[in-house]
């Protein structure tokens, strides 16, 4: 009879990556992104890895867990989850979420314990020789996962007197490459971005990040891409800044050319973002998604009740591995659809969501902000986006393994870093003097 392996080493290693001058309602993206490395090794060699947001609040929540996993058998995994939820939780979470898009708020609707969760998770895949996808949830849905592909106005880096990477100088630097760290500000530059990542990857499914500019220049944007790819799904997520009025009108122009909105509007009028999404969905009859107004069980219940949303895009980072896929048990059971948020992340989270996604019942294509991010792999066995799909591997666990030498590298540019939180405003000021963030105006209306 197997000895189920016990945890010996819990290591938190907060890294950095570059990232693109990107526009969202929060503003431009830093040139640097953090992130949290979660391993976890046990008595028979094996070790596990999770990935999560970065920042030092962060940080410490998964360092205060680590008394808790110690010395405990793998496949105890719920009990150590339940036991840091119950006599640690979230002590400062005032359960405003991120309804209005408060990145301070961010740090408490990440579930840090999520990580844990993941690296024990891919411990176990290890032990009973299986991928994670056919230990989690119900088990395995797909084999092949869609992921669709991020759409981003940005900046001129040349505006910005702070250090943005210069990898597209480099010898055989691919058109992607180029493209992503070039200024976009128009509609003919997404479209231009959506056909580059299309020959890229395979891309099928496109989502523009609005916010930046007026709903009207953004929606025409969509027209255009919907005109340009008429057999591919578009999408547009706005971050709730648009009034009702507006998102509705906007809707009777312009939804024919969208397979769903994300979050156009939020709390106004003394009403809750779920109140207001309920009442746009009656008079539009729009697919709505989100991943404002519902990233908690208990704003999740209204949400569903008032029928205010048909697709929730449950983040494993939010709801933790088995708390996503309860949540798309439910939906599924409702008629309703499953989908992932995603932000900056390295390949380990790529991974993560492909597993997770393989085994929800219902999805729609999944969120990745990794286009943005590749070349900057951690594992040497990294998940690939072909055809626009990430195919699971017949590896154990999460199917991927670090390589120590990129982990330090990414570290070592972690602890170089003089600002290590997340702040859009810094970069956006540079290009707007004294811009500061309103969750109810895009980027360039003011």
């Amino acid at each position: 009879m197997a000895v189920i392996p016990k945890v010996t080493e819990v290591k938190v290693i907060p890294v950095a990556g570059y990232d693109s001058p990107t526009l969202t309602l929060s503003g431009c993206h830093y040139p640097f992104f953090t992130r949290n490395i979660v391993i976890i090794k046990d008595d028979s060699g094996n070790q596990g890895i999770a990935e999560i947001h970065g920042g030092e609040p962060i940080k410490k929540s998964l360092e205060s867990y680590i008394p808790f996993v110690i010395g405990h058998d793998i496949s105890d995994y719920r009990n150590i989850i339940k036991n840091i939820q119950e006599k640690i939780g979230h002590p400062d979470d005032k359960g405003e979420g991120i309804q209005k898009l408060d990145i301070s708020q961010l740090q408490y609707v990440v579930h840090a314990e999520a990580a844990i969760e993941c690296a024990l998770l891919d411990l176990m895949g290890q032990f009973l020789h299986k991928p994670m996808v056919d230990i989690i949830g119900q088990g395995r849905h797909r084999d092949s996962v869609p992921f669709l592909g991020y759409l981003f106005y940005v900046a001129d880096r040349d505006k910005i007197d702070l250090p943005y990477i210069k990898d597209d100088q480099n010898q055989g630097a691919d058109e992607w490459s180029k493209i992503r760290r070039s200024e976009i500000m128009d509609a003919d530059g997404i479209v231009n971005e959506a056909r580059v990542l299309h020959e890229k990857y395979g891309f099928t499914s496109f989502k523009l990040k609005g916010g930046v500019f007026d709903g009207k220049t953004e929606m025409e944007t969509v027209k255009k891409l919907h005109e340009t790819f008429p057999n591919y799904r578009i999408n547009i997520d706005p971050n709730g800044c648009w009034s009702l009025e507006e998102a509705i009108d906007l809707m009777k122009k312009y939804g024919t050319n969208l397979t769903y909105v994300e979050d156009p509007t939020n709390a106004e009028a003394g009403f809750s973002g779920r109140e207001v999404l309920s009442y746009f969905r009656n008079a539009t009859n729009m697919s709505v998604a989100t991943n404002m107004i519902a990233v908690n069980w208990k704003q999740l219940y209204p949400a569903l009740q008032m029928k205010a949303i048909d697709i929730v895009l449950a983040d494993p980072h939010f709801w933790g591995i088995e708390g996503t896929l309860r949540v798309a048990a439910i939906l599924n059971d409702w008629g309703l659809t499953w989908g992932s948020h995603s932000n900056n992340h390295f390949d380990i989270t790529l991974a993560l969501y492909a597993q997770v996604a393989a085994a929800a019942p219902k999805i729609t294509p999944v969120d990745t902000h990794w286009i943005w991010q590749d070349g900057q792999q951690l594992c040497d066995d990294a998940l690939q986006i072909k055809k626009g799909q990430i195919r699971i591997p017949n590896r154990p666990g999460l199917g991927v393994t670090i390589n120590e030498n990129k982990l330090a590298k990414a570290h070592e540019l972690y602890e170089k870093l003089g600002f290590k939180g997340r702040d859009d405003t810094k970069a956006m000021q540079y290009l707007i003097k004294g811009w500061q963030f309103d969750p109810d105006h895009p980027v360039f209306v003011r």
